[in-house]
């Protein structure tokens, strides 16, 4: 890779914008200006693919109305003054630890935000503000997102991490269920070029049938598009179980415990039963369950759709049911784990739930964090622990999370607040302080997480484009945020540098829990951050200490990425469950089949309401790019047409649900079912001071989302299958 001080200026990285982890060839001008950017042809998993975020970088990179100095805001005129970092840290300091001391550590939360996947500061440093604060009020986006899918794999397989991805380079047959890759890219399925992988699917003779409320562009590529009911999918797996055990179709090729009580928890969900829910016929579900035995290959995948859903963790469950009930699971052209690169702490005891509830409603805990859903439950009420002072990295609830109104008021009721964001937006408007993170293009990239669910294995990292100048990194903000909230120095010079201290701990730890302490000086990098991505290349299952060769300088001599191999078999010795087989018939999922089944005795109501993705968004950060809230990325309900007739509606309707109401544009189209309305998420900047954003402010669709209901297993927020009523604006 070309060094930054190169004129010619052309530079590669990994695009940090979504889960699909393309390799970009960047053009910067002299004075470190975005003037192009290209899909790297030579990156081996991308292979030059881009899509209209990837391409848009440049403007994110240097939006005018990103937070570029630490902020603090006077509350009696809510207005904000720039501060130096070190005035900003010692103003934390004054102010937060007091309320800790006063009202102990479970006053403190803590809520981290999407963004935090796709950084290296949000992968390793993280932990620094978790020990700093000592509270068990750990929220995030993940409660909003795919907590299902963590749960039901943890305690199917043991890890939460250990989530089987499709292989959708070898598979013959994919049943996919509430994902839009062609507009997400992905998701818990790292696979640039998704559209591309789905298209030789079909032109190697493969077969592809996608279940969704609406037709997505995705349902547009597949062979077979199925009309299903919101928040039905787990009635329709069911029915594919049922059918599977039925017909003697099932071949199961892994070591599995719990067999004969998935048998029985199937045996009520007949397909008539199924379809009577669903909307699928019966003779349809019996004709999906034959095809996915038959197929030399299948894959079953599901995603935020049915993640977000009053079942979304039995779904889950279901999926991966699936794959093992049809000898899919593990193997080739299945769904398999990936392999990532850089070694972590392994999970040595089985995962489960519930180590601790929530205060006032007694939400269980789930991966060490508390669902999302009641965090304006833990500010508004009063009484011992009652949050009173808040960190947020990266994260806009007030958009993203269910209820949004009433934690927006919540938020409002804080002592003190503290963000790390590059943005003054609906959330962060209620900080005292703002530290914003360097430039995209002034971070190092390695994807810790998201390469733990690739559909190959792969591996790349990106040194900083761009200088930071005299301001801190990312990992220095957070590294010394922590020692803020504590009131511990936090200059940053020095022998008393927090980041320089939190990382020689943890190489320490990392080289004794090894047994390798006296190798440290063979540790390479720039920074100490890099001496960590070193460490954990080594100590990975490609790793030079681990009897391969990968290293970071390898990495760096390879800036184009290093394709590692398809997918390998993992099983058993990726479990960690206590039988140390795959776990069919966890006691929490069939604890709350009967939930599902007491949920067959409700009428379904009349209109239910989805989310919706768009091609160039990713929740509510990428709104205040012009190019990227433009065309098709529109705010507006999606209806059937002969719902727009009989209700009488005209241009705009009036909906309402238990939560909220809004007054909505809409949009009919053949493309959704009827008694279902789609709205997408991540709008509703009327309190933003991001110009575009605010120009194109759309509506919040959490007014209509009730943060009463979640997913009881996983304590996941429900977004979709929300009843509402629809009235003539």
């Amino acid at each position: 890779m070309a060094p930054i001080t190169d004129l010619s200026r052309n530079l590669l990285r990994t695009c940090p914008l979504c889960e699909a982890v393309c390799g970009l060839e960047i053009t910067l001008d002299r004075d470190d200006h975005v003037t192009s950017i290209r899909g790297d042809k030579q990156d081996p998993f991308s292979k030059g693919f881009l899509c209209p975020k990837g391409a848009s970088l440049g403007h994110l990179d240097e939006d005018p109305d990103r937070v570029t100095e630490p902020l603090i805001r006077d509350r009696a005129t809510d207005t904000w003054r720039t501060a130096g970092w070190d005035e900003a840290f010692d103003y934390i300091a004054e102010r937060f630890p007091p309320i800790l001391a006063e009202h102990g550590n479970q006053a403190a939360a803590l809520y981290l935000g999407n963004p935090n996947a796709h950084t290296v500061a949000g992968a390793l440093y993280l932990p620094v503000l978790m020990r700093a604060l000592g509270t068990k009020n750990l929220f995030s986006a993940s409660t909003a997102d795919q907590m299902p899918k963590q749960v039901a794999s943890g305690l199917m397989f043991g890890d939460p991490l250990t989530v089987p991805v499709p292989d959708l380079d070898r598979t013959d047959y994919l049943l996919m269920l509430g994902a839009n890759p062609l507009e997400s890219n992905g998701s818990l399925c790292t696979a640039p070029d998704f559209p591309g992988r789905l298209k030789a699917l079909r032109r190697r003779g493969g077969r592809f049938v996608v279940v969704d409320p609406r037709l997505t562009r995705t349902a547009k590529l597949a062979d077979e598009h199925l009309f299903v009911r919101p928040g039905t999918d787990a009635y329709l797996l069911f029915g594919i179980v049922h059918t599977l055990f039925a017909e003697g179709l099932t071949e199961v090729r892994v070591e599995v415990a719990g067999l004969d009580e998935l048998r029985a928890a199937a045996a009520d969900f007949t397909p008539e039963v199924v379809a009577a829910r669903t909307g699928v016929a019966a003779e349809t579900v019996v004709r999906i369950a034959r095809e996915l035995a038959a197929a030399p290959t299948a894959a079953v995948y599901a995603r935020i759709g049915t993640c977000t859903a009053e079942f979304g963790t039995l779904t889950q469950w279901l999926v991966d049911v699936l794959n093992v009930l049809t000898g899919n699971l593990d193997s080739p052209g299945g769904a398999m784990f990936a392999t990532a690169a850089a070694g972590g702490i392994s999970r040595t005891k089985p995962f489960r739930t519930g180590r601790w509830t929530s205060r006032v409603r007694g939400l269980p805990e789930s991966m060490g964090e508390l669902p999302v859903a009641t965090l304006a439950d833990e500010i508004r009420t009063p009484g011992q622990g009652q949050v009173r002072a808040m960190v947020t990295v990266a994260g806009n609830p007030v958009l993203s999370a269910p209820s949004g109104a009433r934690l927006d008021a919540a938020l409002a009721g804080l002592e003190f607040m503290v963000s790390v964001d590059r943005y003054v937006n609906e959330t962060t408007r209620h900080a005292d302080v703002i530290l914003p993170p360097p430039r995209p293009l002034q971070s190092p990239h390695y994807d810790f997480a998201l390469l733990q669910f690739a559909v190959r294995n792969y591996t790349r990292y990106s040194r900083p484009l761009v200088p930071l100048g005299d301001r801190p990194s990312e990992a220095g903000v957070l590294a010394r945020l922590g020692a803020a909230l504590t009131g511990r120095p936090h200059d940053g010079t020095g022998d008393q540098d927090p980041l320089t201290m939190v990382d020689e701990l943890v190489i320490a730890g990392m080289l004794h829990k090894a047994g390798i302490p006296e190798r440290r000086p063979e540790l390479h990098g720039e920074t100490s951050t890099e001496q960590r991505i070193d460490l954990m290349l080594r100590l990975g299952p490609y790793g030079e200490w681990n009897g391969g060769t990968l290293n970071l300088q390898e990495l760096l001599d390879n800036p184009h990425g290093i394709d590692l191999g398809p997918l390998r078999p993992r099983l058993p010795e990726a479990l960690r469950t206590a039988s140390k087989k795959v776990e069919l018939a966890p006691a929490p999922l069939l604890a709350d089949v009967a939930r599902l089944r007491a949920k067959l005795a409700e009428d379904a109501p009349d209109f239910v309401l989805i989310g919706r993705r768009h091609l160039r968004s990713n929740n509510s950060w990428m709104h205040n790019v012009a190019t990227l809230v433009s065309g098709t990325n529109r705010c507006t309900l999606q209806i059937h047409p002969d719902d727009v007739n009989r209700l009488g509606l005209g241009d705009q309707a009036v909906v309402k649900s238990a939560a909220g109401m809004l007054t909505v544009p809409l949009e009919p189209t053949e493309a959704i079912m009827p008694g279902v309305v789609s709205l997408p998420h991540g709008w509703g900047h009327d309190g933003s001071s991001q110009t575009v954003a605010k120009a194109n402010a759309g509506v919040n669709a959490n007014a209509l989302t009730d943060d009463s209901v979640v997913d009881v297993p996983s304590g996941n927020a429900v977004f979709n299958g929300v009843p509402v009523t629809l009235t003539p604006a």
